[in-house]
């Protein structure tokens, strides 16, 4: 047990990591997947077929590739974000994460968009709201409430694909357990068993805070 509490600023750092990483993925593919899927059944062909195209091949794409084109493909191309090695790092693992989670993000809405009775949209376009309107006052709104528990799955799923991260210069959970494993390598089980409380004590907050959005979201109707 000393193996965790003698290297708790370690682990505490690497959990810290793991929420600002979690947080910022979360934020960018929230926006970034409302936008595909509002692409997705905009009655723009082009804007349909670009979406669907993007979905397609970055979701049937390994998150590992993902991150390796983020990580060594941008640096290649002379595309960087940041000033320092971690920032540029954190930034590559943020675009790499939001831009794979966005495709599930995406799906999840559309799900929940096409549960919305054809009749509103009728009834939008009668008094004469645009397509943007009509999707952003009267579909989204009734759309996402159906979906909250998927896109709590898709979100707690982000949260464990972070671990992937850690290959690839970001300071979180698991590049903390690997430092303590190097410093105590007799304890390992236990280090394993401490980081897989670590990420159940993220997962079960984050369902918690969705099952309230849930709740409130059904008092709302």
């Amino acid at each position: 047990m000393d193996a965790i509490t003698s290297n708790l600023g370690l682990f505490a750092s690497g959990f810290w990591g793991t929420i600002v990483l979690s947080f910022f993925t979360m934020v960018g593919s929230l926006i970034f997947g409302t936008v595909l899927a509002a692409m997705r059944v905009s009655p723009t062909p082009v804007l349909r077929a670009a979406a669907t195209t993007y979905v397609n091949v970055v979701r049937n794409t390994p998150l590992t590739l993902v991150l390796f084109f983020c990580a060594f493909g941008l640096p290649y191309l002379q595309i960087s974000f940041g000033n320092t090695t971690d920032q540029v790092s954190f930034n590559y693992a943020v675009l790499a994460l939001t831009a794979y989670t966005s495709c599930f993000v995406c799906e999840a809405i559309r799900s929940g968009i096409a549960t919305v009775p054809l009749g509103q949209a009728e009834a939008a376009r009668s008094i004469g709201l645009t397509f943007t309107q009509s999707l952003r006052f009267i579909i989204l709104p009734q759309g996402i409430r159906t979906v909250v528990p998927p896109l709590a799955s898709v979100i707690i799923a982000m949260v464990k694909n972070t671990s992937i991260a850690s290959g690839f210069n970001n300071k979180e959970l698991i590049s903390a357990m690997n430092g303590v494993i190097e410093l105590r390598g007799d304890q390992v089980p236990l280090i394993l068993a401490g980081t897989a409380i670590a990420y159940l004590i993220l997962s079960i907050g984050l369902g918690q805070i969705f099952g309230l959005i849930e709740r409130k979201v059904r008092i709302a109707r």
